[in-house]
């Protein structure tokens, strides 16, 4: 693992943010690698390319004849716990050893079971560390609120600490090995809408209220992907938007490094009643807990006139759950609320959890050629 076999573009088809991200963590590793000053912390999901870094760091220095420990978190403290056993001089050289080498590389923070004393241990190598400013680079899967208060306080000293964050996913896995989360997912389909290329029709002969309502649910749109917080519904006719707006909101949040569920709903049902079949690969609890639990949930097209009592409930426990949970949600409409089923219709028009967005312009349509038209004028029912 060297900065030669490391590619700081990932691998194909990782998003803008995505590759800005191991793009920095690369540099920020071969600058720390040259001068051995400070911390380096590199925050991220399993997979990223955070061991691989810190590996090349390590070995960077060995080729240079610095003196040079890498361990994981918990072969340290095994290490430690082994020579504590056997005599006390043992130990006391190898914790010597471990607080005072010259570069110290500690992977995988947080993953051990550690016990008090282990903790105490790993909290003094640091802190007699952080005290001499010795240099230390340290990898960690988790986020810095779920790490030991007195550790967390060293590594979030900016005079001393450079701390990366990598969002890019696993690359050990394929797209052929995605997990099932991001199978049940559409948003692949949309990868082209993003808010670049969305159309606010300022060419076409619109009304105020028209340019108004869109340009609202665009800013809207962005502010939400920027903040994920509460639930976005995007309301209006066939046509006006709504989907490249929400699928933009997603594809906005993958390239930030989360796994986004998009679905239209009807085919999200169709999901859930296809796993009753004895031949399903995948069981019915797994997809709607990969739903329900999604760290963000966008679905298209909700409609519940025509659903079954089955497929009601089943949308309004997914609904009722993400509500109390509040889990970020985008959903688009083309339905008044009286005519959404009154469970869900109720926790939609909580304004402290939901916002609201009416696209009032008329919709397009795909011309002979290929290109996208206004269409023309027709009697539809207004959203309320």
């Amino acid at each position: 693992m060297t900065f030669e076999t490391f590619s700081p573009t990932g691998r194909h088809g990782l998003g803008d943010k995505q590759i800005a991200s191991l793009s920095l963590a690369f540099n920020q590793a071969r600058f720390f690698a040259q001068s051995l000053t400070g911390w380096l912390l590199l925050l991220g999901g399993y997979g990223c390319g955070k061991t691989h870094l810190a590996a090349a760091v390590a070995n960077q220095a060995v080729r240079e004849g610095v003196p040079t420990l890498f361990l994981t978190v918990p072969d340290l403290l095994d290490w430690l716990r082994y020579s504590y056993g056997s005599t006390e001089s043992n130990f006391e050289e190898r914790f010597e050893e471990i607080r005072n080498i010259r570069l110290l590389v500690l992977d995988d923070l947080g993953t051990q079971n550690a016990t008090a004393w282990a903790q105490e241990k790993l909290y003094q190598i640091i802190n007699y560390r952080y005290t001499n400013r010795l240099p230390l680079v340290v990898t960690t899967n988790l986020e810095l609120d779920e790490i030991e208060g007195r550790v967390r306080s060293r590594l979030e000293d900016k005079d001393l600490v450079n701390k990366v964050q990598i969002l890019a996913p696993d690359y050990r896995i394929s797209t052929e090995e995605q997990p099932e989360q991001m199978k049940l997912s559409t948003l692949y389909q949309h990868s082209e809408r993003t808010f670049g290329t969305f159309n606010l029709r300022e060419k076409e002969n619109l009304s105020t209220d028209e340019k108004r309502s869109l340009e609202k649910a665009f800013i809207a749109a962005q502010e939400f992907a920027e903040n994920p917080q509460g639930w976005l519904v995007l309301m209006g006719d066939y046509g006006t938007g709504k989907t490249h707006l929400a699928a933009a909101i997603g594809n906005w949040r993958a390239g930030m490094g989360e796994q986004p569920i998009m679905q239209e709903v009807t085919d999200l049902l169709d999901h859930l009643r296809a796993t009753f079949n004895p031949r399903s690969p995948v069981s019915y609890d797994k997809i709607f807990n990969q739903v329900r639990d999604a760290p963000l949930l966008i679905l298209t097209n909700l409609e519940t006139q025509t659903a079954t009592p089955w497929a009601r409930e089943k949308l309004y426990q997914i609904f009722n759950h993400r509500y109390y949970a509040r889990k970020p949600t985008v959903i688009t409409t083309v339905y008044s609320m009286e005519e959404i089923d009154a469970r869900i219709r109720s926790r939609l028009l909580d304004e402290r959890l939901c916002k609201i967005n009416k696209i009032l312009v008329p919709p397009y349509h795909i011309g002979p050629a290929g290109e996208k038209q206004r269409a023309p004028r027709r009697s539809t029912r207004a959203p309320k």
